[in-house]
């Protein structure tokens, strides 16, 4: 039998606790940290929270944290409304936005990763590079032939709600991060969240490029590489379903391939 060890300079080790409980309305926060410039092993620091002079989100936490406790965290954020997908990160074992996670949902201390299986530029920010790559080869944009109006392309109610759970994809990559087909073969696979925004395009009724969407959505991995595990659908913060528009854009090309 094959025995799998992780590198020793990769195992989280426990780290420093900050402040101490004030009272019986603090909440604990255990965090990753991890530095690149230091040759240390990535630790979990510890740091108690007042939920009575606190937001009741996550992020609010983790702002405190950074004002008044710690200037050292390094973590993305925005909006603080759920619309950029910046405060993705994993919290107690899902991935999920930190300004939508309550944190009334965690029982005892509440553990905050950065998005599993991606490189980590430092502490919960992870390097959302090669996402993106896939993301941009999906080329993201409306592509037609035809003559250009003179004024905008026209789009009827019954062909604008076909886009519904689609269009809303805010690219926090929750999806990915959770996708295991995405984990073993992210160089060739670009995961649940590109292949649902080439089905968001496929769907557009004003592109005119559909066919040559769904070709380059098999290639080389595409869609033909995810199992359908569901790991996506469960962990998207928006409720879409990226393993549906996979099995959409599979009938799709086996459609078209049979007719050609």
């Amino acid at each position: 039998m094959v025995a799998l060890m992780l590198p020793a300079n990769s195992r989280v080790e426990q780290g420093r606790q900050w402040n101490d409980r004030g009272g019986t309305d603090w909440v604990e926060f255990q965090v990753y940290r991890w530095h690149p410039e230091t040759q240390d092993n990535p630790r979990l620091d510890s740091y108690w929270v007042d939920r009575s002079q606190c937001g009741p989100m996550v992020l609010d936490a983790l702002i405190k944290i950074k004002n008044e406790i710690d200037p050292t965290l390094a973590f993305r954020r925005s909006c603080r409304e759920g619309i950029c997908g910046s405060c993705s990160m994993n919290i107690d074992g899902r991935n999920a936005l930190a300004c939508q996670r309550n944190i009334e949902q965690g029982v005892g201390p509440i553990h905050i990763y950065p998005l599993p299986h991606m490189r980590v530029i430092r502490d919960l920010v992870p390097d959302l590079s090669q996402f993106f790559e896939h993301y941009h080869r999906t080329e993201p944009w409306l592509q037609t032939e035809s003559a250009t109006p003179d004024h905008e392309r026209l789009q009827g109610r019954d062909d604008r709600a076909k886009l519904d759970g689609l269009y809303e994809c805010i690219l926090c990559a929750c999806c990915s991060a959770a996708c295991p087909s995405y984990w073993w073969n992210s160089d060739v696979f670009p995961g649940p969240a590109a292949l649902l925004q080439t089905h968001r395009w496929v769907r557009d009724s004003r592109d005119e490029n559909a066919p040559e969407r769904v070709a380059r959505s098999a290639e080389p991995s595409g869609i033909w590489g995810c199992r359908q595990i569901l790991n996506c659908a469960k962990a998207c913060p928006k409720g879409l379903n990226p393993a549906r528009s996979i099995a959409e854009l599979r009938k799709l090309q086996l459609g078209w391939t049979r007719r050609s």
